[in-house]
């Protein structure tokens, strides 16, 4: 049995049908009213019958390359051209449902990709990243009326899995100090990057236009990408965020002002074979791999060094703010999310110095937190109570905290130890305290009962191995 609606027309005002089908005419019926209730309203043209394929190749000229930097539009035509249109592409536009896109999900997730020889599962990351990409071609679909409804919208993706960030720690980030005294035509170019953080592109895009010798100060204005074959292209920063105005220290200051002296380009970083370009990011990357291996340094991306960066400052008092700034987050919570786990050691160290200084006693050792332990007082304390820093309102054990991030955003935080002994943190966000109190409540309840479960269950677990032992 078919069943058949029209949902719109041609140029010659033929009409333009939707079929459902089924084995009986009472189980058509019901996809019959969805299909109705689905394509209320609607009033399709002949256009509708392209195919994603012709689409993509019109909205990648239309929309997105007139609008987005070259390396994004790069991005993007990668992923169109190994991912999308093989699965899709050949489908109409209005023939594309969300079980098509749900499935074409669930198949990424566990294709197996051929790099230089080796098999490789597509990670988490690069799945969300082409359903956004998806999600934003077929969106602007609906706005040229092209279908009547997103098929990607709520569509099941993986969630977010990043890798521990790797970093070099302090006897690491030594070696690697003297390693770049060995280079001369990249120590300049290594030590700007880990006393600023800058990201790649944008350090390869600073001008000497950039550099205010008087006052210290760099602006980040510009940043360098690479398309396919390798052709470098200059454009805005990675986000309005990134265009900035840092402060940069003396040494890096010093370090700079003399290699302008012997400038002979532009730019301050210039492409060794090619003075009036800027380095391009691929020789700055291969160069990094090239000073770790020979320095017997762990092999780190160069971002990471962006990361290096970022955790000695707040190791040694950057509060978050002034380092987002510095590094040009979108805002000071991206900043948090992404070194949430510096900041708990900050507060941990924090709480130890206040312990030690006025209470006179001993800092809680790791783990202690949650404990209910205190800790003894040394032989030589005062008979005093111990100190608590003054907060307004006391907060009760167990009720988390509020922080104010900035003006408009608060954070709280919750802090239990989970069924593993280990501490976890668990954080909310919103733009008034009233609002991050409430939502803050509400997580509490939620966040004690997956940790008893999960305590019910590691028993339940244990005494059925030790009935087993019996």
């Amino acid at each position: 049995w078919e069943g058949r609606i029209v949902i719109g027309h041609t140029d010659a005002h033929s009409p333009l049908y939707k079929s459902v089908f089924a084995k009986t005419q009472k189980a058509l019926m019901p996809k019959l009213r969805q299909a109705i209730e689905d394509y209320q309203g609607a009033d399709f043209s002949e256009d509708s019958n392209i195919t994603l394929d012709e689409w993509m190749d019109k909205w990648l000229a239309e929309y997105a390359e007139p609008a987005l930097r070259q390396s994004t539009v790069t991005g993007y035509k990668r992923n169109i051209k190994n991912h999308i249109k093989p699965a899709l592409g050949n489908k109409q536009l209005r023939f594309i449902t969300s079980r098509d896109v749900q499935k074409f999900y669930n198949t990424l997730s566990r294709k197996e990709v051929n790099k230089v020889g080796n098999h490789k599962t597509l990670a988490d990351s690069t799945v969300r990243a082409i359903h956004m990409l998806l999600h934003e071609i077929l969106d602007s679909a609906v706005k040229a009326n092209l279908i009547f409804k997103n098929p990607a919208e709520g569509a099941k993706i993986p969630k977010n899995n990043y890798a521990p960030k790797r970093i070099l720690n302090e006897e690491q980030l030594e070696i690697f100090m003297k390693a770049i005294l060995d280079e001369p035509m990249w120590h300049d170019f290594f030590y700007t990057e880990i006393t600023t953080g800058l990201r790649l592109g944008e350090i390869c895009g600073l001008k000497w236009s950039d550099l205010d010798e008087s006052t210290g100060k760099l602006k980040i204005q510009r940043s360098v990408s690479q398309a396919e074959g390798g052709e470098v292209n200059i454009g805005e920063t990675k986000t309005e965020k990134g265009t900035r105005t840092i402060l940069l220290p003396k040494g890096t200051l010093k370090i700079l002002s003399e290699r302008k002296k012997n400038s002979v380009s532009d730019w301050i970083f210039p492409s060794l074979l090619a003075p009036e370009k800027p380095t391009a990011p691929s020789s700055a990357y291969h160069r990094l791999k090239v000073i770790l291996k020979g320095a017997g340094l762990p092999d780190i991306r160069f971002h990471d060094l962006r990361h290096t960066f970022a955790t000695t400052a707040l190791e040694h008092g950057m509060d978050i703010k002034t380092l987002s700034a510095i590094i040009g987050h979108v805002s000071s919570a991206t900043t948090l999310d992404i070194y949430s786990h510096i900041t708990d050691e900050m507060q941990k160290s924090a709480a130890n110095k206040i312990e030690k200084h006025f209470a006179k006693n001993e800092p809680f050792e790791h783990g202690e937190y949650n404990s209910g332990k205190v800790p003894e007082k040394t032989a030589n304390a005062p008979c005093s109570a111990n100190f608590e820093p003054y907060k307004g309102k006391i907060r009760k054990p167990g009720t988390g905290g509020i922080y104010e991030l900035n003006d408009h955003l608060f954070e709280g935080r919750y802090s239990p130890t989970n069924a593993h002994g280990k501490r976890e943190v668990h954080t909310v966000y919103a733009k008034t305290r009233e609002e991050c109190e409430k939502l803050l409540e509400e997580m509490i309840p939620k966040v004690r009962a997956e940790i008893k479960a999960e305590k019910d269950r590691l028993k339940a677990e244990q005494n059925q191995l030790t009935y087993q032992n019996l």
